[in-house]
C-alpha cells in the first residue's frame, strides 16, 4: 500500500468509524453466533500473496463486523462501561501512525513529560495530595499487580510468611496478582463484608491477630472503593488505620468509580485514599478515554522503580539521572504513548464537561434506583451512589423460595436482553441472582433509561417462570 493509497483507504476508514458511531444503535448489542461460526468462515491458511484492501475489508464487514459485541452501544449497560470518545479515537490514530516506543525520556522526550503532566493533572481533578506520582498502565489488572509486586519486594525475607488481605468482594485480580507476584495463595485472605458489601474492619483485625500469633506477616491490605458486583466501598481511612499499624502496603482498587472524585460532591469517594501506598483509576471506563489507559499513582516511587527498573547498556543515556524513564514503573519495557489519548480528551471536555458527564450518570443511576425502590415487586440489592444499580424482582405480597427466585431473576434477564437493543449483565449478591445496570456511556441519556425500566417491568410480566 503506498502513500495515496493509505491516504484514501485512511478516509475510508474514518468516515466508517464517523458513521459506526452515528448508527452504532441500530445495530444488537450482542451477536446471534455461536461458538466457532466465525472461525469455521475464515481460512485455515494465510493467503500465499498479498490481497487487496477492498477484499480484506469485505471480508471484515461479512465475516467479522456481524460477530461484534457493540460496546459503544447506547443500550450497553453490561459490566462497567468501556468508554470513549472522538477526541481519544483520533488520538489512537495519530499514536499509531507514529508507532513511538516511549519506554524512556530518551525513546520520546515529550511523550515522557506529556505523561508526567497530564497525570499530575488527574492527580489533581480526583484529589490526591501532592507526593503521588503518575504512571499509565494498560489494565487495573497491571497497575494491581505492580502493586502486589511493590509491596511484596518490602517483605520480601518473609515472603514465605506474609498474608495479604482482600474482601470477599474484591476484584478477582486482585488474588491473582498477589500470586503471580509470590504470596502464597494459602496466605491470599479473603475477608467478609457487611451489609454495604465493605470490607469488615473488625473482621480485618480479627484475621491480622489470629495470623500474628500463628508467626505469619500482614503485608498488603488491598481496599476497593467501586466493587464490581455492587460498588461497594471499602472503609478506606479505617483500613488505612489497620495498615499503619501492621506494617502494611495499602493498595485500593479505584477502577471505576475513582473517576467520580472529580465531582466535588462525590470527592467523599477518595477519603482516607491520600494514605494509601498505591491507587489504581482506570479512565478507559468513565473518563472517555479509550482502552487501553490505566492510571497508577503510588506513594513511594522508588519502592516502585527498585522492583521494576532495568538497565543494560544499550538502555542508558546521559539523561538517566535527571529524567524519568517509565520503563522502570512497570512490567513491560516497551510503552505506547498512551498519554495523547488522556490529554486529548482533557482539554476537549474540560474538568466541567467530565464532572458534568459523570454527575448526570449518577443522576440517572439515582433516578432508576429510585423507581426500583418504589416498585413493590423489586428491590434494591445494594446501594447504587455512583451509577451502578443491582435489582431484583421480589415480589412483597408474595413468599418465594430462594431458588424460585432466582430462577425468575435469570428468567427477567434474559428477557430483558433478547430484543437486542438493551445489554445488562448480572452478579451474586448474598448468594442470590441479581441483575446489573451499569451506567456511564456518552450517549446515555433520561430518555433510555426510562425505556430500560419500562422493559425490566414488562419482563417481569407474569413471573415466576
Amino acid at each position: 500500500m503506498d502513500i495515496e493509497q493509505f491516504r484514501r483507504e485512511g478516509h475510508a476508514v474514518v468516515d466508517w468509524m464517523a458513521a459506526y458511531r452515528r448508527d452504532v444503535g441500530g445495530q444488537r448489542v450482542v451477536p446471534i453466533t455461536e461458538p466457532g461460526q466465525t472461525a469455521r468462515a475464515l481460512p485455515g491458511a494465510p493467503p500465499p500473496g498479498p490481497e487487496s484492501f477492498d477484499t480484506i475489508r469485505a471480508d471484515f464487514d461479512r465475516l467479522i463486523f456481524p460477530a461484534m459485541t457493540h460496546w459503544a452501544h447506547p443500550g450497553f449497560f453490561a459490566y462497567f462501561p468501556a468508554n470513549h470518545s472522538p477526541p481519544s479515537i483520533l488520538a489512537e490514530m495519530m499514536i499509531a501512525a507514529m508507532g513511538a516506543n516511549c519506554m524512556s525520556w530518551q525513546t520520546s522526550p515529550a511523550a515522557t513529560e506529556l505523561e508526567q503532566v497530564v497525570m499530575d493533572w488527574l492527580r489533581q481533578m480526583v484529589g490526591l495530595p501532592t507526593g503521588f506520582a503518575g504512571v499509565i498502565q494498560d489494565y487495573a489488572s497491571t497497575s494491581t499487580l505492580v502493586a502486589m509486586i511493590t509491596a511484596r519486594d518490602r517483605h520480601r525475607d518473609q515472603l514465605d510468611r506474609s498474608v495479604v488481605y482482600l474482601s470477599t468482594e474484591a476484584h478477582s485480580s486482585v488474588a491473582k496478582g498477589a500470586r503471580l507476584a509470590g504470596f502464597r495463595p494459602d496466605l491470599v485472605r479473603l475477608v467478609p463484608t457487611d451489609e454495604r458489601y465493605a470490607l469488615s474492619p473488625a473482621a480485618l483485625r480479627e484475621m491480622i491477630a489470629a495470623d500474628r500469633a500463628a508467626g505469619l506477616v500482614p503485608a498488603v491490605i488491598a481496599a476497593t472503593l467501586g466493587t464490581t458486583s455492587s460498588t461497594g466501598f471499602d472503609p478506606v481511612p479505617a483500613l488505612a488505620d489497620i495498615a499503619a499499624a501492621e506494617g502494611c502496603w495499602l493498595h485500593v482498587d479505584a477502577a471505576f468509580a475513582g473517576a467520580a472524585a472529580i465531582v466535588p460532591e462525590l470527592r467523599w469517594i477518595m477519603a482516607g485514599t491520600d494514605r494509601a501506598d498505591s491507587i489504581v483509576i482506570n479512565p478507559h471506563k468513565w473518563l472517555l478515554v479509550n482502552h487501553d489507559c490505566s492510571a497508577y499513582f503510588v506513594r513511594d516511587p522508588a519502592a516502585l522503580t527498585r522492583s521494576m527498573s532495568t538497565a543494560p547498556a544499550y538502555l542508558k543515556t546521559r539523561f538517566d539521572e535527571t529524567v524519568v524513564n517509565y520503563r522502570d514503573w512497570g512490567i513491560p519495557l516497551g510503552r505506547r504513548f498512551r498519554a495523547l489519548k488522556l490529554w486529548f480528551v482533557i482539554r476537549s471536555y474540560g474538568v466541567e464537561g467530565l464532572t458534568a458527564m459523570i454527575r448526570e450518570h449518577v443522576r440517572l443511576g439515582r433516578l432508576f434506583a429510585d423507581w426500583v425502590e418504589a416498585d413493590r415487586d423489586f428491590e434494591l440489592a445494594a446501594p447504587a451512589p455512583v451509577g451502578l444499580v443491582c435489582f431484583r424482582w421480589a415480589p412483597a405480597d408474595r413468599s418465594l423460595p430462594p431458588e424460585v427466585l432466582d430462577r425468575a431473576n435469570q428468567t427477567l434477564h434474559e428477557r430483558i436482553n433478547a430484543p437486542g437493543e438493551l445489554f445488562l449483565s448480572h452478579t451474586v449478591l448474598g448468594g442470590r441472582y441479581t441483575v446489573r445496570l451499569a451506567l456511564g456511556h456518552l450517549s446515555t441519556d433520561e430518555a433510555l433509561v426510562r425505556h430500560v425500566w419500562q422493559r425490566v417491568r414488562e419482563a417481569a410480566a407474569g413471573l415466576p417462570a
